[in-house]
């Protein structure tokens, strides 16, 4: 090559490409730009390039050259990497376009300089950018069309998933934090330390073009049951090597934690929180995402249909077009990176199209019965008798799969998504379904005649740390009157409708008259329950009515959660970028007892602020500084833990303004906590 150089600086563009991109928000230094889409690059020239001279681009994938693409100077068909330029003065601006199917990941472009006998006289390749998915390119396979919906499943960073029983759902709101610094880098390290890159590098990165193929390694990666990944689940306790899964705030801790501590797992995860991270992934790589709760939720294990426990349970939504399935599968598609079961030999779980599991095509990829059967299975009870015998008293084909349910795009509000899912129960349609997946439809039915007997619990939505009643109803529909006995049963559960504990046990003898009702109540105190409840504080409750002469007893079922107070967190007055503010957040003990050890965190930084003791009923208040390092709207996480109460939450929006400080400033969180004053 000559000693001369033509080239003397690049100017990768990168405050324009990015924004045009939206990528801004990732990082605004390096080029970050979406597939199929263009972006520029000026190259700032010594003098002008001799005669019949041409500029010629590869770019280059993966370590050393072991991809290399060569840029074509005509977009073709569309279906290559293109470019054009144009000469203005001593500068050339070049107009560079991936094609909408490219491999996501890091490149490098090398910009060479030919002479007219073929030889290269001068190259530049120092030049680095990283190509994601793009959403709202209309011929890549992740195109959403309506740009309220990429605000929300690409580019919002907070959310709510929905957490507790169908009949009394909570929310827990999650920092996503796809665009924080270093989570880009970490979701293609995650990519990197999957068995399928550790195995065949080059097989793997060929095939990242693939929305279909990323997500199913990403469903893998999340969860470390059999590789290098993210989080390893834990569904009791004791947490003590490590965080207890309800006290995550956000995904990004996890993440960088998993990064720094060279791929090894983070501990521990359930599946609120692996849905989370996998969604904070699958947004930043450009896959519109979102959380999905299905409460009441089955776990098939034998492949009939019918199941013998429940719970809730979160999966994610992944938008893309399946051109690797017949029409009428392309939209929203189930990932679930819970490992539960196997799936073609390792521990994840689709991607699977919900138009699938609502027409009950169980051949369709990935993992169709399995997610079929969360949402449409039996419950089956069985009772133990003295022998040891188990015997059927009960088969529910009504319950589940109920309230499905997402945040919505229009706000903090709950969205019900179950019939995406399934026709309504009872329709024509449902019965089309089931009699195509293979499941015959049963209705429980009382056969016997008299008498009519109706077994309901009910209950108030009572308050961690409160004595509380539950009021059991018998109602006798027949013309005589019925003695029976009444045993009720109170133990602590976790989510996964796991016993903890007896709390307590109640027995009683009634004697219902005809066409009237019969109330017992059992009153539940905090010393019965406090010893061995859940980190998800959960009751449940089981009630048996056995009637003299019949072999089959009635049961009643009902799972209580018990609620703690949020904390009170209030931001004053306008906020601007860099400028220190004071959040004031406050407390009241809601236990009999009094707490110790309090600690307040704010989205999971460091240093907290501590507290030594709270009394039964006092309220206390702390206030803390902090400096926000960004423009617009964020979710402001607090967190209280104590000795005797854990992961109560609280939450605020706040609205960062530009003004006489930058709009940007370099930091690892959204919010620095500075020491209480």
């Amino acid at each position: 090559m000559a000693d001369h150089r033509w080239t003397r600086a690049v100017d990768l563009r990168t405050h324009e490409n990015n924004s045009r991109h939206r990528t801004r928000d990732i990082d605004r230094e390096r080029l970050i730009v979406r597939r199929g889409q263009p972006f520029s690059i000026a190259l700032q020239c010594s003098d002008t390039l001799p005669p019949k001279h041409q500029l010629q681009l590869v770019v280059h994938l993966g370590k050393g050259d072991q991809f290399e693409l060569k840029v074509q100077q005509d977009r073709g068909n569309g279906q290559v990497w293109w470019f054009n330029h144009q000469v203005v003065q001593d500068e050339i601006l070049l107009t560079l376009q991936s094609p909408a199917d490219a491999v996501i990941g890091q490149y490098y472009l090398a910009i060479l300089i030919i002479s007219p006998d073929g030889r290269t006289v001068e190259k530049t390749n120092s030049i680095h950018f990283h190509l994601l998915f793009n959403p709202w390119c209309k011929d890549d396979v992740v195109y959403l069309s309506d740009d309220s919906l990429l605000q929300e499943y690409v580019m919002n960073e907070d959310g709510i998933i929905y957490v507790g029983s169908w009949d009394h759902i909570s929310d827990v709101h999650w920092n996503y934090g796809q665009f924080e610094d270093r989570v880009m880098d970490i979701c293609f390290q995650i990519l990197n330390n999957s068995n399928e890159f550790l195995k065949n590098p080059q097989m793997d990165i060929e095939r990242r073009s693939d929305p279909v193929y990323v997500s199913r390694i990403i469903s893998a990666m999340i969860n470390s049951n059999d590789d290098r990944g993210v989080l390893t689940g834990r569904w009791q306790g004791p947490y003590s090597d490590g965080v207890t899964p309800t006290r995550w705030a956000g995904s990004v801790p996890i993440l960088r934690w998993w990064s720094k501590d060279g791929a090894k797992a983070v501990k521990y995860g359930q599946c609120w929180v692996f849905a989370a991270v996998a969604c904070t992934v699958l947004r930043c790589l450009g896959v519109p995402t979102r959380v999905i709760t299905n409460f009441n939720s089955a776990h098939d294990v034998d492949g009939n249909l019918s199941i013998d426990s429940l719970n809730f349970h979160c999966w994610v939504e992944s938008w893309m077009r399946r051109d690797d399935l017949p029409k009428g599968n392309d939209g929203w598609q189930v990932l679930d990176p819970t490992p539960q079961e196997l799936s073609d030999g390792k521990f994840c779980c689709g991607p699977c199209p919900v138009t699938a599991i609502k027409e009950g095509n169980l051949a369709a990829k990935y993992d169709a019965p399995f997610i079929f059967a969360e949402v449409n299975a039996d419950i089956i009870s069985w009772i133990v008798k003295r022998n040891g015998q188990r015997q059927k008293i009960r088969v529910d084909d009504q319950s589940i799969g109920r309230n499905i349910s997402t945040k919505s795009v229009y706000g903090d509000q709950r969205e019900d998504v179950t019939l995406h899912y399934k026709y309504p129960e009872g329709s024509e349609e449902e019965r089309e379904v089931y009699r195509k997946a293979g499941r015959s439809i049963t209705h429980a039915t009382n056969d016997k005649g008299e008498p009519k007997l109706m077994l309901q619990i009910k209950h108030a939505k009572p308050v961690f740390g409160t004595d509380f009643d539950v009021i059991i109803e018998v109602k006798n529909e027949g013309g005589a009157d019925v003695c029976a006995d009444l045993v009720v049963l109170a133990k602590t559960i976790t989510y996964t409708s796991v016993h903890q504990g007896m709390c307590k046990r109640e027995a009683f003898s009634i004697r219902v008259p005809a066409h009237q009702v019969r109330k017992e109540v059992v009153r539940l105190h905090y010393d019965d329950y406090v010893s061995c409840v859940s980190e998800h504080r959960l009751i449940g409750i089981k009630a048996f009515l056995e009637f003299r002469g019949e072999e089959m007893p009635i049961m009643s079922t009902a799972n209580i959660p018990l609620s703690t107070p949020q904390l009170s967190v209030q931001v004053p007055g306008k906020v601007f970028v860099n400028e220190q503010v004071s959040a004031t957040i406050c407390f009241t003990n809601p236990l009999p007892v009094p707490l110790k050890g309090g600690v307040f965190t704010v989205s999971g930084l460091l240093p907290p602020t501590e507290i030594h003791e709270v009394a039964p009923g006092q309220k206390v208040c702390v206030k803390l500084p902090l400096v926000p390092r960004r423009t617009g709207v964020k979710k402001l996480l607090v967190d209280f833990d104590s000795d005797m109460l854990k992961d109560v939450k609280g939450v605020a929006t706040v609205i960062g303004h530009g003004g006489a400080a930058p709009n940007w400033c370099a930091t690892t969180e959204p919010f620095s906590l500075k020491e209480s004053q």
